[in-house]
């Protein structure tokens, strides 16, 4: 692994989260469509910008042995509508004033997966990464307590997009021709949402071209960051590529907090507060056992 790849690796790792991150300025530009209506469109285009992307890649075999995988086709259907229920939470939260909510969850996310390996994958916790969990379920526990009601939001988000990630994990297809196989399930309920159920905002011969070439983008907002992400694994190490995975959220948090003007009061922050000190120990912890690793394997430095 050469100092121009990883270069390039971080540089496509950086663009993936920030694009996540900046996502939210998306949803916003079309908050007058309903929740479904946006996620409807954001399967249909997924599907196109899908399938020419992986007609450019060569990956069409991988798609096949995983459409004729009974075992993987249940997987993929399983991952997929969780994979739409995180958009379309994601996509309520933006629209309804809950930007913060929505970044909570994704901070929230790497510790929860942490706990979702040691349930279902046997992964033994170390002692830091017992304590990160630890403040964090904390802080979450003191916003209830503050306020008498779960952030149901946050907690959403973070425990779709975590048991989707488990699924995945655990189901031999690619990102890519695995992500065409889920929107392709997805499409037909889509396809008969737009038909029966869609309102005003989805009949593209009325709508004007600008609001018609916003919603067709949904398929590059959910395929591009995904790109890069794909390109950043290849060429830098996983644990490496972890460490960017909180510019999604930070950048959220500050849309939220400074463009959106959503309330940030004290107990928000304390229960933020715990959630960032348990990624700190997280991340350092991660750090410490990667620099181990490098050790024993004797690799050279990125």
């Amino acid at each position: 692994m050469n100092d121009k790849s990883v270069r390039s690796g971080i540089l496509f790792a950086i663009a993936a989260y920030t694009m996540w991150g900046i996502a939210p300025l998306y949803f916003k530009l079309i908050g007058q469509v309903p929740a479904m209506e946006i996620l409807m469109h954001r399967i249909v285009w997924s599907v196109l910008v899908l399938v020419l992307l992986v007609g450019i890649t060569g990956k069409f075999e991988k798609v096949k042995q995983a459409i004729f995988n009974p075992k993987v086709m249940q997987v993929l259907l399983i991952s997929g509508v969780l994979l739409a229920a995180n958009w379309f939470i994601f996509i309520w939260a933006i629209n309804n004033n809950h930007l913060l909510d929505a970044s909570l969850g994704y901070y929230i996310n790497p510790l929860l997966n942490i706990f979702l390996g040691r349930l279902f994958l046997g992964e033994r916790l170390r002692r830091l990464q017992k304590v990160a969990v630890a403040l964090a379920l904390f802080g979450v526990m003191y916003f209830i307590v503050s306020y008498g009601q779960l952030p149901w939001v946050a907690l959403a988000l973070a425990g779709t997009f975590g048991v989707y990630g488990l699924l995945r994990k655990q189901v031999a297809v690619d990102s890519l021709p695995g992500l065409l196989v889920e929107s392709c399930l997805l499409l037909p309920p889509a396809i008969v949402y737009w038909i029966w159920f869609a309102g005003e905002w989805s009949n593209m011969l009325t709508n004007d071209s600008a609001l018609n070439i916003t919603l067709i983008c949904a398929g590059i907002v959910t395929t591009a960051p995904l790109l890069c992400f794909t390109a950043a694994a290849k060429r830098i190490m996983f644990s490496t590529l972890g460490f960017f995975q909180y510019i999604g959220p930070s950048i959220m948090f500050v849309l939220a907090a400074v463009v959106y003007d959503e309330p940030l009061d004290g107990n928000k922050i304390v229960m933020f507060g715990f959630v960032w000190l348990a990624l700190g120990l997280f991340s350092y912890d991660s750090l410490r056992q990667y620099r181990k690793i490098r050790k024993a394997l004797k690799l050279p430095q990125d």
